[in-house]
């Protein structure tokens, strides 16, 4: 899942999707208004987007709906996090090596 959500981020319409609905549930076609391409082509960026687990889709009569999965981003922010806070531990030790190093000096 976390590749799948990291290969959905990559893509600069499927990041402006989700900073789209970060305002509410929206119509499929209410997205695709806006956008230069097919409704297919925005299908498929939905498609990508919902096999990462980053939105949902709800049938409501004959329109569908879109809404951010709360969850989604869990995976890749948890990586994150753990790569952020190893790096972090290694530049502070290197930071005190280097202030050891300048005092022997």
């Amino acid at each position: 899942m976390l590749d799948r959500a990291y290969a959905a981020l990559a893509d600069p319409t499927r990041r402006w999707l989700l900073e789209t609905l970060r305002q509410g549930d929206a119509r499929i076609t209410d997205l695709a208004a806006p956008l230069p391409m097919t409704f297919a082509g925005v299908s498929r960026h939905i498609g990508v987007l919902e096999s990462a687990g980053l939105v949902q889709r709800e049938k409501r009569g004959r329109e569908h709906w879109l809404s951010l999965r709360p969850d989604g981003l869990t995976p890749a922010q948890r990586w994150m996090n753990e790569q952020t806070d190893f790096w972090t531990t290694r530049t502070d030790a290197l930071e005190a090596r280097l202030r050891r190093k300048r005092g022997v000096s």
